[in-house]
């Protein structure tokens, strides 16, 4: 089988597994406890804390640990959001291409706390301009809260520009950075907050993290004891948060490399299918994307009928996001990029890890062009 859902999730890493191991079976005291057991679980805690905020160019004291990217995104948007309120800012700035767990969160705070909510436009391929965001902006904005990597279609954005134009708003930046950790570099972007998950990185499933400076009033979502800072309430994953930080650091060290090596075999990739099949469209932007995505629309077919025929030749990818797995509807993402209804339906998305396509094998390349091929052709 030639695993191609790697948006969705990663495979453990080894050392990971290695790292985490000691605080699931000999260091297994509560962070929170006042003894010795405790204390160490603690020390563990705050080694890692220390860990990711290196790499997300963050101070350790604005890292929470959460249970994964859906609840940190929840986090950064209705907890900025919902403590900005007693300041009388009741709206918030995003676009119609995120993340689920962001559009809802934003719905939530329409629904529930009168927020007005404005979706800046984007562009075809997916890319929203720092000018459409500030035009957004209102005296009263809350937040901005924008993907940094498209989880569907692998655009990335202008990270610098829209810093700089939150900058001159005066208003915070919460960047959902679930899919570009590990592929695009995070310190150093200025946004004021950011949020990760440690599945997308090679890291279990159920650890996250989202950092917030210090000068952005959060609101808890989870209360109770008070960990984190009172932030995050209950006890601490801290098995999840070592391999988190594990994970992050590893995928750091390689970044540039595995980058360049996979986003070129993904390039190739690309060539292949656009050439190979006529009707075939790519979707996102041509130049700015992820290395390792890669997202089609076959014009005459439906995604699922290429899903079935490229898991029958062992290679498994998507429709979309995972988040969205078992929807007959067309994409958000597709239909918010302009894209037909009828055509959004025929999306197929492969993304690749670090280890897939390596330069040693090029005839997955041709393996991978020609089922779906076939698949579109129905042959």
């Amino acid at each position: 089988m030639l695993y191609l859902d790697h948006a969705a999730t990663s495979p453990v890493r080894p050392e990971v597994l290695d790292a985490m191991r000691p605080y699931l079976t000999g260091v297994f005291g509560n962070p929170s406890s006042h003894h010795t057991a405790g204390e160490a679980a603690a020390s563990a805690l705050d080694d890692a804390r220390a860990r990711v905020a290196r790499v997300l160019g963050m101070r350790a004291g604005d890292v929470i640990f959460t249970a994964g990217g859906t609840e940190a995104n929840n986090l950064a948007v209705k907890g900025i959001v919902l403590a900005a309120l007693a300041r009388g800012r009741r709206h918030l700035v995003t676009t119609a291409i995120e993340h689920e767990s962001i559009l809802e969160s934003a719905d939530f705070l329409r629904r529930f706390h009168d927020i007005e909510v404005t979706y800046a436009p984007v562009t075809e391929a997916g890319r929203v301009s720092a000018d459409a965001v500030a035009e957004a902006v209102r005296d009263d904005t809350a937040l901005i809260s924008l993907g940094h990597a498209n989880n569907e279609i692998g655009t990335v954005q202008d990270v610098a520009a829209l810093t700089a134009s939150s900058r001159d708003t005066g208003v915070p930046l919460h960047l959902d950075a679930v899919q570009s950790a590990g592929w695009l570099p995070l310190a150093g972007l200025g946004v004021d907050a950011v949020s990760i998950a440690g599945h997308k990185l090679g890291a279990p499933k159920g650890i996250g993290a989202l950092a917030v400076r210090g000068r952005v009033p959060l609101e808890p979502l989870l209360h109770g004891g008070g960990q984190e800072r009172g932030r995050r309430s209950g006890t601490e994953n801290v098995a999840g948060a070592v391999g988190l930080a594990v994970a992050l650091e590893l995928a750091e060290a390689d970044r540039e490399e595995t980058s360049a090596r996979v986003g070129a075999a993904t390039s190739r990739f690309i060539a292949g299918v656009l050439s190979a099949a006529p009707d075939s469209r790519v979707t996102g932007d041509p130049v700015e994307r992820l290395p390792g995505t890669a997202s089609f629309t076959f014009a005459g077919t439906s995604g699922e009928a290429v899903l079935l025929e490229l898991e029958r030749r062992g290679v498994i990818s998507s429709s979309g996001s995972a988040c969205a797995a078992g929807s007959d509807e067309p994409s958000h993402v597709l239909l918010a990029c302009g894209v037909a209804p009828e055509v959004a339906q025929t999306s197929v998305r492969f993304t690749f890890g670090r280890d897939v396509l390596p330069e040693a094998a090029p005839e997955h390349l041709a393996a991978l062009v020609a089922a779906a091929v076939q698949a579109v052709s129905g042959s």
